[in-house]
């Protein structure tokens, strides 16, 4: 994009009154994000359950920015974070099962006072994602995913700090458990839907659900080669030596 932003104007980038920034010249469109794998999967295992197309086309790419892909390693949305996410929002979760939500909401509470919203995680999640998708279009006059990457980033900052005004909740209530929950997707077992191929495991070296690791404590310095293992694994539990040392 040619055009820049300042934070200046990101802070005027309430629903109302925004300014609408000029379309790019014809040619010049940034080709749509295709949805992620998982949205697309015939078999039924990562169909998403929750997020319209829209909200996942949103959610994949502030998590891909959250956790971009490298030369080794994948994004986030490619580790499967966007299935985590919405499966979570799908389940008791979502529907706050195990929060108060009965009130009374002091918005400015001190943060040791815990959440502050009446909204579900659900109902967090739809109404950020549509009022962020509404300010981004009035300034920009595009949708979020169509922002280059430092645009993206700049957004996604001003939801951290505020900076953008969203007419419903706190943005930065949203941006905090936007990360938090990809942070989860990213490293959780993989039976929750999130860290495919264990990836996640594989870049730090965790070991995975392992049932023991008594006869491995006292041994020290020697390399680790066993994959790692979800607990999906019928045999997780079953196995805790067997292809450890240097030619396992």
């Amino acid at each position: 994009m040619t055009r820049s932003i300042t934070r200046r104007n990101l802070i005027k980038l309430g629903v109302a009154g925004a300014v609408v920034a000029p379309m790019p010249a014809h040619g010049q469109e940034q080709q749509q994000p295709s949805l992620p794998p998982q949205h697309q999967a015939a078999d039924g295992q990562d169909v998403l359950f929750f997020f319209t197309d829209p909200e996942a086309r949103f959610i994949t790419a502030a998590v891909d920015r959250l956790i971009p892909a490298d030369p080794v390693w994948p994004s986030a949305s490619q580790a499967g974070v966007v299935t985590y996410i919405d499966h979570q929002l799908a389940s008791g979760y979502g529907d706050g099962a195990k929060m108060y939500l009965k009130g009374p909401w002091v918005p400015e509470a001190p943060a040791q006072q815990g959440y502050q919203l009446r909204f579900t995680p659900a109902e967090l999640y739809r109404r950020a994602i549509a009022e962020t998708r509404e300010a981004v279009s009035a300034n920009f006059g595009r949708e979020f995913w169509e922002l280059d990457a430092a645009l993206m980033d700049e957004v996604l900052t001003s939801l951290e700090t505020g900076a953008i005004a969203l007419p419903s909740l706190p943005s930065p209530v949203f941006f905090e458990t936007l990360l938090a929950n990809t942070i989860e997707g990213w490293f959780a077992d993989p039976a929750y839907g999130g860290n495919r191929d264990m990836v996640a495991w594989r870049m730090i070296g965790f070991p995975g659900a392992y049932a023991q690791y008594l006869e491995l404590v006292e041994r020290h310095g020697e390399p680790y080669h066993r994959e790692p293992i979800s607990i999906s694994n019928s045999h997780a539990r079953a196995v805790h030596l067997s292809g450890h040392g240097d030619g396992g």
